[in-house]
């Protein structure tokens, strides 16, 4: 299962808006085929794993290891249940189920309708966690979101500036590209006005392969200018005038968004927390002292899950609890 765990991660790039899912096929204690979803509308894991064990005959005395139940319905691709049935594959290990609406315990139901053993629950976290956006997109109907913010080591995320200053920079070569890198693994991005109009962001993952991300800001009031970065046309930018996040959040489900990158300022930051609407933060502690600014938000409800520490820069993941 940890190897299924593994080659699902493959499939980061190209799965969504699907789960990330791997399989392996085991016969005799020796694997003999495996496989993860690469891509959106392509072969599911099941398929590739059962299609690259070369001496199918083995298949009716081995058993495939998923990380996710087998799908049991028609979508884009057949169902996975079926291959598994029609391949003579008599056991599968499932590590967890499937919380969709269209699977939610069918497949394992039709596998072991059609003779299989199945076994559900192994390493159970870890595979859900590994799909986590997915889940969450579907059970709250809403993107999982991450809080993202730099500040000093005495906890400030800028000085005190007008518009047309520059911004403070908390971070460095590497941790900026990380940031970049954060930004290619979403969906969406999302910065408050204040953002907007003070440090005119492109939102871009110009430090890192990979797409840009939607691009959202808020603007209640009409007063962006159209010569803002965000406004140029060169990547999809939605301006909301909503009143509040779940607003905003019901959209972006409508829109089949899955994950959002919150990187505004403060005041938006501290919105999302206290709203109790947020999965994880990223925050960067700088090793400079400001004295006086904006503070940083307060993060409440929180669990340390990470630190690293990349040239005094100290890097903490939180998960929201």
């Amino acid at each position: 299962m940890r190897r299924c765990i593994q080659l699902a991660r493959c499939g980061e790039a190209g799965a969504a808006p699907n789960p990330m899912v791997g399989a392996v096929v085991v016969c005799d204690g020796r694997i003999i085929g495996e496989g993860y979803h690469r891509r959106c509308g392509g072969p599911h894991a099941e398929v590739n794993a059962i299609g690259s064990v070369r001496e199918k005959h083995l298949l009716s005395r081995s058993t495939i290891y998923v990380s996710l139940e087998p799908c049991a319905h028609f979508g884009k691709t057949p169902p996975c249940t079926d291959l598994i049935i029609s391949s003579g594959i008599p056991r599968v290990v499932v590590g967890c189920a499937d919380l969709y609406a269209k699977v939610n315990g069918l497949g394992i139901k039709k596998l072991q309708d059609a003779g299989c053993e199945v076994v559900v629950g192994v390493l159970e976290q870890e595979c859900r966690d590994l799909n986590r956006r997915f889940f969450t997109f579907h059970q709250q109907h809403r993107p999982w979101i991450t809080l993202k913010w730099a500040q000093s080591k005495d906890g400030f995320i800028d000085r005190l500036r007008k518009e047309g200053e520059e911004p403070t920079r908390f971070s460095n070569a590497l941790t900026q590209m990380l940031v970049h890198r954060l930004r290619a693994r979403h969906q969406a991005i999302l910065v408050g006005t204040r953002t907007a109009l003070l440090d005119n962001p492109t939102l871009t993952t110009r430090y890192w392969s990979g797409p840009n991300p939607l691009r959202l800001t808020i603007d209640r009031r009409g007063i962006l200018p159209p010569t803002l970065h965000l406004l140029d046309g060169s990547t999809p930018t939605i301006v909301y005038t909503h009143e509040s996040l779940r607003e905003i959040l019901t959209d972006l489900y409508g829109r089949g968004i899955q994950s959002l990158l919150v990187e505004g300022g403060a005041q938006l930051l501290q919105s999302f927390i206290d709203e109790g609407l947020w999965d994880e933060a990223r925050i960067e502690t700088a090793p400079l002292r400001l004295g006086q600014g904006v503070a940083a938000p307060h993060l409440a409800d929180s669990q340390l899950e990470s630190q690293h520490i990349y040239g005094g820069h100290i890097l903490r993941q939180y998960r929201h609890i």
